[in-house]
């Protein structure tokens, strides 16, 4: 039983969190190219703004922070499920291959697969999954020893030999596409948050419906993976079949995260470690802060590179590479001296 001092610390900083959320909400609603008074979020909200007041809060800013928020979500908590099961610190879908594998995926799709225009956005998290499933699974035989069994810090390794292979691979994809679909491409690259119409929330906010809650049920299964396998097998876990079941959730979450926002990495890496750090390392006490915080970063990220330059702005991921890169490199530093 958690002591109740240290729930009311969890309730303490998800209202915080929730607070920060909403005012960097309003923050990336009322700035950009076309800026909206703050005076006037609540008449356009209830129907009484203008015409371009509701095209530019609804038709672009609402659905991009939404995405922004769902994305940022998905991938945190897929980033928090993935350092469970390796017991390694540095785990992350974008540093380990995951969301290059789902990348992979998407170019391939995208170049050669005819599709109508209405299907696009439900398809692609499917296509994503599948990319990045089987880019898990190989990950996963590379880093697997059958003398000394699964080696978490061989994972890491493999992982970024599997994004850089696979990054390599979207290049020679797109070396001979048309310039539109280049221009597609590089964006997802990049990290740049593409899929900021109402019809890609609706895709992928059932995998995040019903993954998120599901990872918040297997929490307590987390909390026995963290241990030794002896000690995991000793409680009677069946660990082929609990980690098969997570890594399926932490792929499908990933997937459909890059499959709007592109190659965002870093923010499963350092939400985590960030809800960890506040509340401690028991998985129902940190997983829902880890949530809050992951869409957090990714929709302060987006708010800060979106209006760093006109009209376009600086991609996501560069500015999430930007704090997350040296927070990487500090914690392979450490695992290295341990």
């Amino acid at each position: 039983m958690m002591h109740p001092s240290v729930v009311r610390k969890q309730r303490i900083i998800l209202a915080i969190l929730f607070c920060l959320t909403i005012i960097t909400t309003v923050i990336g609603m009322t700035t950009g190219y076309a800026p909206i008074a703050f005076n006037r979020i609540l008449p356009i909200l209830s129907g009484d703004g203008t015409f371009k007041e509701d095209f530019v809060l609804f038709s672009i800013r609402l659905p991009r922070i939404l995405i922004t928020l769902l994305s940022g979500m998905a991938l945190a908590v897929s980033g928090a499920i993935l350092q469970g099961l390796t017991r390694n610190d540095l785990a992350d879908p974008g540093i380990i291959g995951i969301n290059s594998g789902a990348g992979v995926a998407i170019a391939v799709f995208y170049l050669f697969v005819p599709v109508e225009a209405h299907y696009f956005a439900f398809v692609l998290p499917i296509v994503a999954f599948i990319g990045a499933f089987l880019t898990a699974i190989f990950i996963y035989i590379f880093s697997y020893n059958k003398r000394v069994g699964f080696q978490p810090v061989k994972l890491v390794l493999v992982g970024v030999g599997f994004s850089m292979a696979l990054s390599g691979a979207m290049i020679v994809f797109i070396s001979g596409a048309e310039r539109e679909k280049v221009d597609f491409i590089s964006k997802w690259l990049s990290g740049n948050i593409w899929g900021t119409d109402w019809p890609f929330i609706w895709a992928i906010l059932p995998w995040i419906l019903v993954l998120i809650p599901f990872t918040l049920f297997k929490s307590n299964r987390l909390n026995i993976l963290a241990l030794s396998e002896p000690s995991a097998i000793g409680v009677g876990l069946n660990l082929k079949k609990e980690r098969f079941v997570l890594l399926l959730t932490a792929v499908a979450l990933a997937a459909s995260a890059v499959s709007v926002t592109g190659g965002i990495a870093f923010i499963g890496l350092l939400a985590p470690h960030l809800a960890k750090s506040l509340i401690g390392p028991r998985s129902q006490l940190y997983m829902p802060i880890v949530i809050l915080m992951g869409g957090l970063i990714l929709l302060i990220s987006d708010t800060i590179g979106r209006n760093l330059a006109d009209p376009d702005g600086i991609p996501a991921g560069i500015v999430t590479a930007l704090i997350g890169a040296p927070y990487f490199l500090y914690l392979l530093l450490r695992e290295k001296r341990v």
